[in-house]
């Protein structure tokens, strides 16, 4: 009964270093009795063994520093890591037992190389975005819904060395005179750090993660985010060089859409993308990449989307796929559509598909040029062809919620048909139960295509419903 009493006193004060796992081994008497002090026991080892590892990483870097090693390519700098671990292990006693000991190093050189405690999220294929609100507060997203992990950072410090190391490994700079970063990392997720005194309360990062495949029609049918016939829709439009604008809020799948409906651009037409932070993957083969660049130290060396856009014009295209306009861009994007590039596909943030045509009109006036808002509207309802909005539902889920023709002008505004809609039919067991329906409009391009060749469209596709 004595030894009983001593182990939960030392449970109790979370001073023992045996894991959980082996703990229940370990106890005199039934587990049951020390089930509520286990917890806090596993907790006391994490921290322990959190504590060690951060101070090795604290001695490694400034070794590596003294060294100046750490401009030297991944795989020299893995052994150097490695060659580190080797002798303190070797030469001092570190409470650590033998699973500890042979995750140092691997946790090390992700603390070195990597995001540090963050790999593992990293590594997760279910996680689209990871989002540091402090070192000791960080969700991820899964499926659509936010959830709390139990992944920490040591203190401030440890998380600004993290955010310093992702950004300067791809040509960025942070610091308390430029508080802020945007950048892709070498795996395509996109980053957004801050520091204080951009952030009050401390550092932040933001993660938004890609898959390591690009979710193609197939897929995302699969997923529900459309209906066939809405999949077949899509394919006849880009293959007929309809320009097309991708709508929805942030994270509603944007991106993600367009590189699926870029699927089916002809393999031998000339592709250039265009984008803030190179996102979209396509599967053609004749694929030219641009992407955009910050200022440097000196406030020199941008190169802005509408730098990109103009001189995409000059590399003989047959298509422009731009990932997001943002701002003036936006005037050189519709013109190109009007003057020969047609087909061409973006995406903009918008609530619905007719405040893309008041976004739109604001982006044009960024570009400094004094146009009327009626030219404008009018340059833009030249220019498209159909809207195509997408929306992530109140159970998470990505669903195009409306396709939508471009008719043309009533007066001073832009007239849209709606040529297929999502209709929420109900809600069980927190899913949204709905169909995608056809309006019953028949689109121009069904004309145009019966009368021209059959078999590529069907007028059926628009007067029955399809769920």
């Amino acid at each position: 009964m004595s030894q009983r009493h001593s182990l939960r006193d030392k449970l109790q004060r979370k001073s023992i270093a045996i894991p959980g796992d082996r703990l229940r081994q370990k106890l005199p008497g039934p587990a049951e009795e020390y089930q509520e002090f286990i917890p806090a026991a596993k907790v006391s080892r994490k921290i322990e063994y959190q504590s060690i590892k951060g101070d090795l990483h604290e001695r490694l870097i400034d070794e590596l520093n003294q060294e100046e090693a750490l401009g030297l390519d991944d795989e020299e700098l893995k052994s150097r890591i490695n060659q580190f671990v080797g002798q303190v292990l070797d030469t001092e006693t570190l409470p650590l037992n033998e699973t500890e000991r042979n995750r140092l190093a691997t946790d090390l050189l992700d603390e070195t190389l990597g995001t540090g405690p963050l790999a593992t999220l990293m590594a997760d294929v279910s996680v689209t975005d990871i989002l540091v609100n402090r070192y000791d507060q960080v969700y991820v997203e899964r499926f659509g819904i936010l959830q709390e992990t139990d992944v920490r950072f040591r203190d401030n410090d440890h998380l600004i060395r993290i955010i310093e190391r992702m950004a300067s490994r791809v040509g960025r700079r942070i610091d308390t005179s430029s508080p802020m970063v945007d950048a892709r990392l070498p795996d395509g997720s996109r980053i957004n750090a801050t520091l204080p005194p951009a952030t009050i309360d401390g550092p932040t990062l933001s993660i938004r993660r890609f898959g390591r495949r690009r979710l193609t029609q197939a897929d995302l049918l699969r997923l529900g985010m459309f209906s066939e016939v809405m999949s077949r829709f899509l394919n006849t439009i880009v293959r007929n060089r309809k320009s097309i604008v991708v709508s929805g809020g942030t994270g509603s799948g944007k991106s993600t859409l367009l590189s699926a409906v870029a699927e089916a651009i002809p393999d031998q037409e000339r592709i250039i993308t265009i984008e803030d932070a190179a996102e979209l993957m396509l599967s053609q083969t004749h694929v030219i990449r641009m992407e955009t660049r910050v200022p440097n130290t000196e406030g020199r060396g941008s190169i802005t989307q509408r730098d990109l856009v103009v001189n995409a014009l000059r590399m003989r295209p047959d298509r422009i796929v731009m990932g997001e306009v943002r701002a003036g861009e936006a005037l050189d994007m519709l013109q190109a559509m009007n003057t020969g590039h047609d087909g061409s596909l973006t995406t903009v943030h918008a609530n619905s598909p007719r405040d893309v045509f008041a976004r739109l009109e604001t982006m044009v006036m960024m570009a400094d040029v004094d146009l009327p808002s009626r030219a404008i509207r009018e340059h833009a309802v030249s220019a498209l062809d159909y809207l195509v909005h997408v929306r992530r539902y109140e159970d998470g889920k990505r669903r195009v919620e409306r396709i939508s023709e471009v008719v043309g002008m009533e007066g001073s505004t832009p007239q849209l048909q709606d040529i297929f809609t999502f209709v929420v039919t109900g809600q069980s067991d927190g899913q949204i139960r709905g169909q995608f329906r056809p309006t019953g409009v028949v689109p121009r391009i069904a004309d145009e295509i019966l009368t021209t060749r059959s078999g590529e469209i069907d007028r059926d596709w628009f007067g029955r419903q399809n769920g």
